[in-house]
C-alpha cells in the first residue's frame, strides 16, 4: 500500500518506537487528537503524548486492516499492537489523517478508539 511518505514515516517511527522523529513528521500546530481526549498540538505535544507508551513497550505494530488514501487525506482501520513485558495489547482503531503534500508534514490526526476496552486491556500494563 502506497501512504503519503509523510504518514509512512509517522508510522514507520510509531514501529520503530521513536516519538521524536513521530513527532517531527507534524506540521506546527497540527493537532493529534485520541477522541475524545482534547488534541495535543505540534511534534512536541505529539512526541509528548507518544513517548510514555512507546517507550514502556518492547515492541510495536500498527497493523493496517484496510486504507482510503489521497494526497491530503486519508482513513485508515488499524489494530494497535503494543508488546509490553512479553505480552501483547491488541486494539482496534480508526484514523483520519489529514496531510499538506507540499510541506510533507500530517496537519491533523485523529484517532477514534473504544477508550473502555483500551482502558481494559492496558489497565495493568500502564500502572
Amino acid at each position: 500500500m502506497d501512504l503519503p511518505p509523510a504518514l509512512a514515516r509517522f508510522l514507520t517511527a510509531v514501529e520503530a518506537r521513536d516519538p521524536e522523529t513521530a513527532g517531527a513528521c507534524f506540521a506546527d500546530g497540527a493537532p493529534y487528537a485520541n477522541v475524545p481526549h482534547p488534541p495535543v498540538v505540534g511534534p512536541s505535544g505529539v512526541r509528548d503524548l507518544l513517548a510514555p507508551i512507546l517507550e514502556r513497550s518492547e515492541h510495536v505494530r500498527w497493523e493496517i486492516v484496510t486504507a482510503a488514501v489521497d494526497t491530503r487525506r486519508c482513513f485508515l482501520e488499524r489494530v494497535d499492537r503494543f508488546v509490553i513485558d512479553g505480552r501483547e495489547y491488541a486494539v482496534a482503531c480508526t484514523a483520519v489523517v489529514e496531510l499538506d503534500p507540499a510541506a510533507d508534514r500530517i496537519t491533523a490526526f485523529r484517532d477514534y478508539v473504544d477508550l473502555g476496552e483500551w482502558r481494559a486491556r492496558l489497565a495493568g500494563a500502564l500502572s
